[in-house]
């Protein structure tokens, strides 16, 4: 009965002040104000209120959510120790991890900044491998 006068008593003032503010012209946050002002007088039409206060007020259900938090914990603390890898035995094999490359596909290996500046090759050296792949394929 206190909580339905408390949310009646909520939504009238919240009522009032949209009113305040609708008479300032200010049409758009009234509506808004008068929109939340309407969920309290909502939940208590609704049962919501006498529901959620029979929760509330009930032992069995607080440990309820006691247990349901104990799983919480369990789970989540087990997650987070399999991540670090505390659990793992010594002789299992390793992940699976992709082969190295057998040779660099860029240059000799060394950094761009460390190679020497190459003088340019000659006019017909620049296309003689393009010629010999467009030989190869017959154009």
């Amino acid at each position: 009965m206190l909580a339905e006068t408390i949310c009646s008593a909520v939504s009238a003032a919240g009522l009032g002040i949209a009113a305040v503010t609708a008479y300032r012209k200010r049409f758009l946050a009234a509506t808004r104000i008068a929109a939340y002002s309407l969920v309290p007088v909502a939940l208590v039409m609704t049962g919501l209120v006498e529901w959620v206060s029979g929760i509330v007020f009930n032992p069995t259900v607080w440990i309820g959510f006691g247990l349901l938090g104990l799983a919480w914990l369990l789970l989540f603390t087990t997650r987070a120790v399999e991540r670090r890898g505390v659990g793992k035995k010594a002789g299992r094999a390793p992940e699976a991890v992709a082969p190295a490359a057998s040779a660099p596909s860029l240059g000799s290996g060394r950094s761009a900044a460390a190679q020497k500046p190459q003088a340019p090759a000659a006019a017909g050296d620049d296309f003689s491998d393009i010629e010999a792949i467009l030989k190869k394929h017959g154009i």
